[in-house]
């Protein structure tokens, strides 16, 4: 049961709470958070530090892959490269009642080309700055733990993205960075979803399925982004006594953001992955784990940049 529960708690993290691809912002759509596996029901803390990497270097219009420039913009996007840490703090105050807390720090250049008067002009960004910091709390509302061969929980998860980063990031010329690119989007997000879970702790193997909707509830500095939903589903498998391969699918869904400083010709996208991982147990309360993540269907709305692949690492405490 032991082995069972570490294993499962690296498959399933919120990489991605949102992720604005339009000119670059981004976080990784794998779904590892302790609240969506229902292992972990002992009172206590978790601690889980993760490395994110997505390089969005390929324009998109629609389904179809475009050059740069090769559709006329203010702006031609080039290429964004995001690295992203994040923490995670999971407490479950009670087995069916836990908070979480996910702070995220972001590391990200960005080059477009800017479309003047006096012609093309080559603008970059690069910069280092918290992220929104998320606040949740879950609560269990089925529960069978009785057979070991038949582990299930259900339940519900509710929470805020708070406005702690910044969204008016400038350039060394003075140039302030699209809202899309800031490291926040300025404004306080209320955070809705239910997560399922199942296990056979005899076969080692457990499932998963999670919905998630981010939904704006406010606009900040003439920008409102749009509504998000995430849908994740996976399957996890031990090999042996700490080792364990994992599979998931991720959708996303996000709507057009509105605002005087919004761009909504270029902004909403609909994308399904696959993401292949493994997870190593160090010791019995910590784990080491690693995803890649491979897109199977992009479509975008006007132009995108938008990632050929993208990859993250972690370790995982309990205290």
């Amino acid at each position: 049961m032991r082995i069972l529960a570490a294993g499962c708690a690296a498959a399933f993290a919120a990489c991605a709470f949102e992720a604005n691809a339009s000119c670059g912002s981004a976080f990784c759509l794998i779904n590892t958070d302790w609240s969506a596996q229902g292992a972990w029901v002992e009172e206590g803390v978790r601690l889980d530090l993760r490395y994110e990497y997505i390089d969005l270097d390929q324009p998109r219009s629609g389904t179809d892959r475009v050059a740069v420039g090769q559709i006329p913009r203010d702006h031609d996007e080039v290429r964004t490269k995001n690295r992203n840490w994040v923490t995670s703090v999971d407490w479950t105050i009670a087995p069916a009642w836990g908070l979480s807390l996910s702070i995220p720090y972001v590391d990200r250049d960005h080059v477009h080309i800017h479309n003047g008067v006096d012609g093309k002009e080559l603008e970059t960004w690069h910069f280092r700055s918290l992220g929104d910091v998320r606040v949740s709390a879950r609560h269990e509302l089925v529960a069978s733990r009785e057979d070991p061969s038949r582990i299930a929980s259900a339940g519900f998860i509710a929470g805020v993205k708070l406005p702690t980063g910044k969204f008016d990031v400038k350039n060394g010329e003075g140039e302030e960075a699209e809202r899309t690119l800031q490291p926040g989007t300025g404004t306080t997000d209320l955070v809705l979803g239910g997560y399922w879970y199942c296990g056979d702790a005899l076969a080692d193997t457990s499932w998963f399925a999670r919905a998630q909707v981010a939904m704006p509830m406010n606009s900040r500095d003439g920008y409102r982004p749009a509504k998000l939903l995430n849908v994740d589903a996976g399957y996890r498998r031990g090999l042996g006594r700490d080792l364990a391969v994992m599979l998931q699918l991720n959708a996303h869904w996000k709507g057009r953001d509105s605002g005087q400083n919004a761009e909504p010709e270029d902004s909403g996208m609909r994308q399904l992955f696959v993401s292949p991982g493994i997870s190593w147990n160090v010791s019995q309360n910590a784990q080491v784990y690693g995803f890649a993540q491979f897109p199977i269907y992009q479509s975008v709305n006007g132009v995108q940049l938008t990632a050929k692949w993208s990859a993250l690492a972690g370790v995982s405490w309990r205290f």
